[in-house]
């Protein structure tokens, strides 16, 4: 009967070890950090979540379409660190990001740095090496 609780209990061990791997973080490699861009325009929608919070904002282009772009913003521990909290991006709101694009370019990006409807900039992380 030990050995089989022993066993049971190494299964288990194992099985978290190897399954923490594969709620691991994606890659940023889909993001160009070799370039920033601007973009100005009104939130349609912000999530407050975990692994990652998102930005979603309507941006009039040259030819005066709409646009929206979706902006990758850190975990909530990273956000809050940077004075973001859940109610920091209310749709309407005007904000500018400056972030790096999307290689493939669709539009949406990673956040470097962001400038809300109160004048305030709230701050990314570093690009990734």
């Amino acid at each position: 009967m030990r050995q089989l609780v022993r066993v049971g209990l190494l299964s288990l061990v194992m099985g978290l070890v190897v399954s923490a791997p594969a709620s691991s973080h994606h890659s940023h490699a889909m993001f160009d950090y070799g370039q920033k861009i601007s973009i100005t325009g009104n939130v349609t929608e912000f999530t407050f979540r975990n692994p990652h919070g998102f930005l979603f904002v309507d941006v009039e282009d040259a030819d005066g379409e709409v646009v929206n772009y979706w902006i990758e913003l850190g975990p909530i521990p990273a956000m809050i660190q940077r004075g973001i909290l859940y109610k920091t991006f209310v749709p309407g709101d005007l904000i500018t990001v400056s972030m790096y694009p999307l290689k493939d370019g669709r539009p949406g990006g990673n956040h470097s740095s962001i400038v809300g409807a109160d004048g305030r900039t709230y701050a990314g992380r570093p690009p990734a090496d």
